[in-house]
């Protein structure tokens, strides 16, 4: 690297070896047999902060798919005031890092009320019961959150779940991230706001999305299911804003068209992504690291440090003293 040349980030390393990092997920297989088994049969609440609560709502979605009855907290709510499950429930506890304060709570609380608790975090994480990747060093975490998304698709696999397509996964995630095509341009951050939209379990995939890019780029953003975008949030659209819509193929791809038709029609720009060759629920592996990709070349394109959480800005420093 010359003195001229801006330093990679960590960001980008990580993401270079996400396709890499899936496949040695697939090939462990046999502690994703045993937690299956503790959740059988059980009514399931997955958990999560940030991220991971984007995580745990599609882990939610992929356990219903294997028949289960599975739905999602954020993890300071399910610490708070509940719910909780108890006897005869599980918990499943998305945490990168096993150190988000919340989501310890709740954890310690199920497991007094007598429920099965399962933790999914980084390698070298206490407590954890499935393992994702080493601790990622830029503080938007990418591979660490499609990690947790395969171990959530591995369980429901195993419970049941139609998932045909699982090992196409990593090979997914390299094409979208790596494939640029005649022309291709990074997807341009707007004036004012990006909008990311999905329809059903993409619906998190838009949450990760607006997510994403307001950590790593600090583009003004915000990430909604297609429906609730259409009560309110679509008319605040104009064209110093950018539609980024995702689309999985399904029951929900002819409303994702027809939205993106109408916002393109009032003069916004509009950004479609579909991926529909693994089926919808798999979608979100794409998806995911489309929205990933959009996030980070936006933090490049801007010139903003993507690994900092804002840290190097002035008077940014007092978010660092409030407890995660």
């Amino acid at each position: 690297m010359s003195a001229t040349e801006p330093a990679v980030s960590a960001m980008r390393q990580t993401m270079d070896g996400q396709a890499e990092a899936l496949a040695g997920i697939l090939g462990d297989e046999e502690p994703v047999m045993a937690v299956a088994e503790r959740l059988r049969g059980r009514r399931v609440l997955a958990i999560g902060t940030g991220t991971s609560w984007h995580a745990a709502s599609q882990a939610a979605v992929l356990l219903r798919a294997a028949g289960l009855d599975a739905s999602a907290a954020q993890s300071a709510d399910a610490a708070v005031d509940g719910p909780l499950p108890g006897a005869g429930g599980a918990l499943l506890a998305f945490t990168h890092t096993g150190a988000k304060r919340y989501t310890a709570q709740a954890a310690q609380r199920a497991r007094v009320n007598g429920a099965e608790v399962v933790q999914v975090s980084g390698v070298g994480v206490d407590g954890a019961d499935l393992t994702t990747v080493e601790q990622e060093r830029s503080s938007a975490y990418t591979a660490s959150h499609l990690g947790a998304l395969l171990r959530a698709a591995q369980l429901a696999r195993v419970l049941g779940a139609d998932l045909a397509g699982l090992s196409e996964v990593p090979a997914a995630v390299d094409h979208v991230y790596r494939t640029t095509g005649d022309g291709y341009q990074p997807t341009a951050p707007p004036s004012r706001l990006m909008e990311f939209i999905g329809g059903g379990i993409n619906q998190w995939t838009a949450a990760e999305g607006a997510l994403k890019i307001r950590e790593a780029a600090y583009v003004a953003s915000e990430g909604l299911s297609v429906e609730q975008f259409l009560h309110g949030p679509s008319v605040a659209l104009g064209d110093n804003d950018r539609l980024v819509c995702l689309d999985g193929g399904g029951a929900w791809s002819a409303r994702i068209a027809e939205v993106a038709q109408a916002a393109t029609d009032c003069g916004v720009l509009v950004t479609r992504v579909a991926h529909d060759g693994l089926g919808e629920l798999l979608s979100i592996f794409p998806l995911t690291v489309a929205v990933q990709r959009i996030a980070l070349e936006a933090a490049e394109t801007l010139g903003v440090n993507p690994d900092s959480f804002g840290l190097d800005l002035p008077g940014h420093q007092a978010w660092d003293r409030v407890q995660l």
